[in-house]
């Protein structure tokens, strides 16, 4: 669903914009600032999450192609490299406490097998995958070390997850032709992204007490609909939206209203994880098919 693309630019420059809500006139208007945010000395960049020490995952390549996940900590860069296969990336970062990451990598076989990292150990751990599985993709994940992801099935279909400890719940929202999990807090309420039989994009949110799935999309999206991306524990949504000339565009659900917004002046922008001190991260594109660099956002 979500294409891994990978990003460009460096460290810098701050800027600031405000937006109204979408839902409504009178609701009260955000203030977003950005910051760019790649991995110094990269050639591209894809930050997947923050958490609420501000420290930052997600993926690089370096000069020569090579793909590497990495923990960015401040200005102390910790790159990964899972031993077991290649094209590291890292997904996954506990919101509180001593730093825990999970992530994927790509085999010899040429498919996605997710991990567990230990920072204080240095030691990679394959998550092994759900019964039935070719491919499985670790997600977010909690302080309770729950994991979610997703994984594909040997006739191709991806289904979301749910891993606690041993224990592989599956998620598929109803009458989904596929779904796939990104982000989980720490009540267990998962972000999914779900395709519906028009083949449009849409978001859901299981709401891990009750087991049921609720339907969230922004408003107005055009024909390729929109995808719920990571949620914090305000219960805080990012989503990325299509435009009518099918561009993505990010929006942020808060306080049960949705903020369009883009990177200034950027044709692409692609919101991932968000913390609970009300800073996201993710990606944009100054034009269509061009480089790709990320950014660290607050709001208020």
């Amino acid at each position: 669903m979500k294409t891994n693309k990978l990003m460009l630019r460096q460290l810098g420059i701050i800027l600031l914009f405000t937006v109204a809500a979408a839902s409504a006139a009178d609701t009260p208007k955000l203030t977003f600032r950005f910051t760019k945010a790649n991995v110094p000395g990269a050639s591209d960049t894809f930050v997947t999450e923050i958490n609420n020490q501000g420290v930052m995952v997600g993926q690089y390549q370096d000069k020569k192609g090579g793909l590497h996940g990495y923990i960015l900590n401040g200005k102390n860069l910790t790159t990964l490299d899972d031993p077991n296969g290649t094209s590291t990336a890292v997904t996954g970062i506990n919101f509180n406490g001593a730093i825990a990451v999970v992530g994927s990598y790509v085999s010899s076989s040429g498919n996605s097998v997710g991990f567990r990292y230990a920072p204080k150990t240095k030691t990679f751990t394959d998550i092994p995958s759900p019964e039935g599985s070719i491919s499985s993709y670790s997600g977010g994940m909690n302080d309770r070390g729950w994991i979610v992801g997703s994984y594909q099935d040997s006739n191709g279909i991806y289904h979301g997850f749910l891993l606690q400890g041993k224990k592989y719940t599956t998620l598929d929202v109803p009458t989904a032709i596929g779904s796939q999990a990104y982000g989980i807090n720490n009540a267990g309420d998962t972000t999914l992204t779900w395709l519906n039989s028009r083949g449009t994009y849409e978001g859901a949110l299981y709401n891990y007490k009750s087991k049921k799935y609720k339907t969230i999309n922004v408003p107005g999206a055009g024909h390729g609909g929109s995808e719920a991306s990571f949620i914090n524990n305000e219960g805080d949504i990012t989503f990325w939206w299509f435009d009518s000339s099918g561009l993505i565009h990010g929006a942020l659900r808060h306080g049960g209203a949705f903020y369009e917004f883009d990177y200034p002046k950027a044709a692409e922008t692609y919101p991932n994880g968000i913390n609970d001190r009300n800073t996201f991260v993710g990606q944009y594109q100054d034009t269509v098919n061009g480089a790709v660099s990320s950014f660290k956002a607050t709001f208020k």
